[in-house]
């Protein structure tokens, strides 16, 4: 029989253990990649503060020099954009990329 401290001491190193787990910065920019296909999916995304996570993501894969995670959150945003833009009639909102208003 396995005693009780085995378990705890186990349990814990399961707790600890992150070397296989998706990092949150990755999850992230699936979660954005995957609500591209789907326009209420894209829509819950950016309802739940999804472009806001996206960028810390973004930042988080790049501090890790995690580039290809990186480089999809970059593409992710930029359809996200590209989204709001369409949403908007074509016209991008002040400050953003391309738009000489916002420098």
């Amino acid at each position: 029989m396995v005693s009780t401290a085995a378990v705890k001491r186990a349990l814990s190193a399961l707790a600890r253990r992150t070397d296989t787990a998706t990092r949150p910065s990755v999850a992230v920019i699936d979660e954005a990649e995957a609500a591209r296909s789907d326009l209420r999916r894209a829509a819950g995304f950016v309802d739940a503060d999804g472009l806001d996570r996206l960028d810390e993501a973004i930042a988080a894969a790049e501090r890790a020099a995690d580039e290809d995670a990186a480089e999809r959150g970059r593409d992710a945003r930029a359809a996200f954009r590209r989204f709001r833009e369409a949403a908007d009639g074509g016209a991008r909102p002040p400050g953003d990329a391309g738009d000489e208003s916002g420098r």
